[in-house]
């Protein structure tokens, strides 16, 4: 299971593989950016695929909202994309589908002929299976069934990843795009819960800081439940909060530097919530829940 090329050269711990799968770029950036920065400092490998090019995207910032950057999106997207895995240390490809778009309207709009939530499944599949195949995760991420939340895009990457999982470890699965290799642990990985918006409402206001979260938390349909409910491994990550924040800020047409996103100080993120979730999936190790460490009874099985 581990050779030479999987023992950092500073000891005899293995080095550890990681692969999260995003549907468009900036996705990689918002969901569980500090995770991977963190692994990456302790000399572990990390790689971003994302599915899209994100070329359906609106300009979310008012300050790139300009002509030249509307007519250039895609070469842009890629070049934001860049900057931000180069922040976050983490190698990256793309899958090479293009941007479904969010379909609005009642009734909703077909999504475009061609795009990824529509191309034949194994399609993607198989091109995931061949980055699975070459990097050798020891640990994949990807959306839940819900893609965390409604976008086509998302929904197919949970699919896909869910489909290329149970096909890399098969040898007559996709037989021209390289050896077996089976990931050992899936997990998705779970943004914003009442939870913790509640935390960061409440460190707000103790502050005198108007929160932008009392209408959301108002808003919270009961019958709605909160992640956490889903949650298994919480990854304390708090000293990488400055470079998930700078990886954001890359993706300049997509986040605005002075939104929401922003707006809890850091030392306060720190205090009130310096974790980020995950929900495991699969696992053929066995690891004690809950659980502070994706790869958790990883490091012990690759160790031997």
């Amino acid at each position: 299971m581990v050779g030479a090329d999987d023992l950092n050269e500073s000891d005899t711990r293995p080095r550890l593989r990681l692969m999260a799968v995003h549907a468009h770029p900036d996705d990689e950036s918002s969901k569980g950016a500090a995770t991977m920065a963190k692994y990456v400092a302790e000399g572990h490998e990390v790689m971003v695929v994302t599915c899209t090019g994100g070329e359906a995207g609106s300009v979310l910032n008012p300050a790139m909202d300009r002509p030249e950057v509307i007519e250039n999106m895609a070469e842009i997207r890629r070049e934001e994309m860049a900057t931000a895995a180069k922040i976050l240390g983490v190698s990256h490809r793309w899958l090479g589908f293009i941007d479904s778009g969010l379909p609005e309207g009642d009734p909703l709009p077909p999504v475009p002929e061609g795009s990824f939530a529509v191309v034949p499944l194994d399609e993607p599949v198989e091109k995931l299976v061949r980055i699975i195949r070459e990097f050798r995760p020891h640990v994949l991420i990807t959306y839940d069934e819900n893609g965390g939340y409604p976008h086509p895009d998302h929904i197919r990457t949970h699919e896909v990843s869910m489909a290329a999982f149970d096909a890399a470890p098969e040898p007559d699965k996709f037989p021209d795009t390289g050896d077996a290799w089976q990931p050992l642990k899936l997990y998705y990985s779970h943004g914003f819960s009442r939870a913790k918006m509640l935390a960061f409402d409440e460190a707000l206001t103790k502050l005198g800081i108007e929160s932008p979260y009392k209408e959301w938390l108002q808003n919270w349909p009961a019958d709605r439940p909160d992640v956490m409910e889903r949650v298994t491994t919480q990854v304390e990550c708090a000293d990488y909060f400055d470079v998930r924040d700078e990886a954001l800020k890359a993706h300049a047409t997509q986040i605005d530097p002075t939104s929401r996103w922003f707006v809890v100080p850091r030392d306060v993120q720190r205090a009130a919530w310096p974790t980020e979730e995950y929900e495991l999936v699969r696992s053929l190790v066995d690891s004690t829940l809950p659980e502070d460490d994706l790869f958790a009874g990883i490091r012990e099985k690759v160790g031997t």
